[in-house]
């Protein structure tokens, strides 16, 4: 058996900021290089930020990337880093565009790659088997496949080089990893965090182990691209299945261990491997804490997705503040929490916007929150903005209503041209699902923060915050009456959701049928459901598809969120 010294990074990129990234992994291979380690691995793309979507149609940031991984490399040198065996994610090309069918219509110039450097060269290169083609991802459309396993040894140890979704496929690169005797199995990854995600995740990894009698090493990226959260959870797993080491979640880290691996021999034979020898390095060591990140429980999970997705949108995109309306109620509770967990409650601006219909104890509860949670506070009267337009205009109904929710997206809009803050949207999923919004209203804003978040979630979620802060002897950010109270959009007298909607736990069953599972209107039926509900839910799910079209981004947390996920057309006529 050979010992060899493996550091997982998880860094956290910025998509195109190859400068940056590169800084990123140059300060984790100073830091694996001082813990002395042999190997450092990081992300999927982890010199250009993922997903690069249409950047791999443009040959020039093609281009770039690739000589960003070659002016990495000697920057490592140059460092006095050369002896470290450094695997990076990254896009190359552009290579022949490959054709696709009879058109001959070309549908790529990339690839994603992983590269080998040491010694200020670039050793060897992999190319991602498998594109993957659902869900977020359009790999397919974008990167040309590779076909040919890596193997390279490193203090006597052949290690056996995939990338994220190679992992996942029966077939292809990881059927050839027991057959090539790799004594270790390096996946970079960048995979983005779901709710339960941990439940498919660790099984493969521990399956993919146990089936090869091979040590899995899984390394994954961290942080918020746009809708997309990428929550870390590197991993190192061994022939048993034993979990060795494991980094923490939504935070970046490089987690170091020692493996005891089988020492290669010669090498074997096998189509489509290819084989390459790196340097021995010998490295003075010190005696290792092994990491094992604690188990979190799912709302904590999800909490902190979203506050990490939140940070990052904000601070990705050169924004200090945020700015937000809030009602009193639950939904801009919540996310004036996260906002403030994100960013700190320093940087966070909330506005109460009561009209004639605003009740004393929504107007209290938006005092309380913004006391709970220390953010700054204004308190910006509508009525006497609303009245002359609603006049002028003979204004009733719901176009009256409309107006109430328009004028406070001016109010938001204002302050945040005027101060430069980020507008923050509270709608949650359900709203989305069935268009409970008003369009260039309440809607409008720069980031979603509950997008992905059902209605009895968003409960769950305020509770669970209060907890937290209680058992850490915080004051718990959510005033009780904001959880407690009917749910209100407050634009006409006594008004209550469930005027108009059903009650949020059988209206939220229903959309986790037809939107996150997919179920036909008749399936729904068929699991028990009412006929004359599941009509009039499903049609507003459908006819509120233009308002989603228009809406902010948010951060995804499910299994089919509004966006990337679920495309579907605006304008549609269903048979049922």
């Amino acid at each position: 058996m050979v010992s060899l010294r493996l550091a997982l990074a998880q860094t956290n990129p910025i998509v195109g900021d190859l400068h940056g990234n590169s800084e990123q992994i140059l300060d984790a291979a100073r830091r694996a290089s001082a813990a002395g380690a042999d190997l450092l691995a990081l992300g999927e793309m982890a010199i250009s930020g993922y997903p690069i979507e249409d950047l791999a149609s443009r040959p020039s940031f093609l281009a770039s990337s690739r000589a960003a991984v070659h002016t990495l490399a000697k920057r490592l040198q140059d460092a006095g880093l050369g002896d470290l065996a450094v695997v990076v994610g990254h896009p190359d090309g552009p290579f022949e565009p490959r054709l696709l069918g009879t058109s001959n219509a070309p549908t790529a110039i990339a690839q994603n790659c992983a590269s080998i450097l040491q010694h200020g060269h670039v050793k060897a290169r992999y190319a991602k088997h498998h594109l993957p083609n659902y869900s977020v991802f359009d790999e397919y459309r974008i990167f040309i496949p590779g076909d040919e396993l890596l193997v390279f040894r490193l203090k006597g140890v052949d290690v056996a080089l995939i990338i994220c979704e190679d992992l996942w496929r029966d077939g292809g690169p990881v059927s050839r990893v027991l057959d090539s005797d790799a004594g270790l199995l390096l996946v970079i990854n960048a995979s983005p965090f779901e709710r339960d995600k941990d439940e498919e995740r660790l099984p493969l990894v521990t399956r993919r182990a146990t089936e090869n009698e091979t040590t899995v090493a899984y390394v994954n990226i961290v942080g918020g691209q746009d809708d997309l959260v990428f929550d870390g959870d590197s991993v190192v797993v061994d022939g048993t299945g034993r979990i060795l080491a494991r980094a923490p979640q939504f935070a970046e880290h490089l987690l170091v261990v020692d493996l005891d691996l089988p020492d290669a021999g010669e090498p074997d034979i096998v189509d489509n491997v290819a084989h390459v020898a790196l340097t021995d390095t010998h490295r003075t060591r010190s005696a290792l804490v092994v990491d094992e990140a604690p188990a979190r429980d799912d709302l904590d999970l999800m909490w902190n997705a979203l506050v990490l997705g939140t940070r990052d949108y904000v601070r990705k995109n050169g924004f200090r503040s945020v700015i937000l309306g809030l009602s009193g109620g639950i939904d801009s509770a919540v996310c004036a929490a996260i906002a403030a967990d994100a960013i700190g409650a320093e940087n966070v601006y909330g506005v109460s916007m009561p009209s004639r219909y605003s009740s004393e104890g929504s107007r209290s509860d938006a005092d309380d929150l913004a006391e709970n949670i220390g953010l700054h506070y204004s308190v910006e009267p509508i009525a006497a903005l609303v009245q002359p337009v609603e006049d002028q205009l003979a204004l009733t109904g719901t176009a009256a209503e409309n107006l109430q929710a328009r004028i406070r997206a001016i109010i938001l809009m204002g302050d945040s041209n005027m101060h430069g803050h980020l507008v923050l949207t509270t709608g949650n999923k359900t709203e989305l699902s069935v268009g409970y919004s008003t369009i260039y209203g309440d809607s409008a804003g720069g980031f979603a923060p509950i997008k992905d978040v059902p209605k009895l979630l968003v409960w769950e979620l305020a509770k669970w915050r209060n907890a937290d802060a209680a058992r850490r002897g915080q004051t718990p950010p959510i005033p009780e009456a904001s959880i407690t109270k009917p749910p209100s959009a407050e634009l006409r007298p006594d008004q209550t959701d469930q005027d108009t909607l059903p009650p949020y736990e059988l209206l939220d069953a229903i959309l986790d049928a037809y939107v996150t599972k997919a179920l036909g209107h008749d399936d729904i039926i068929a699991l028990g459901f009412d006929r004359e509900t599941v009509d009039f839910v499903t049609t507003l799910v459908d006819r509120s598809e233009w308002k989603r079209r228009q809406g902010a981004i948010g951060p995804k947390i499910s299994g089919m969120a509004f966006g990337r996920d679920r495309r579907l057309p605006i304008t549609y006529r269903p048979s049922n």
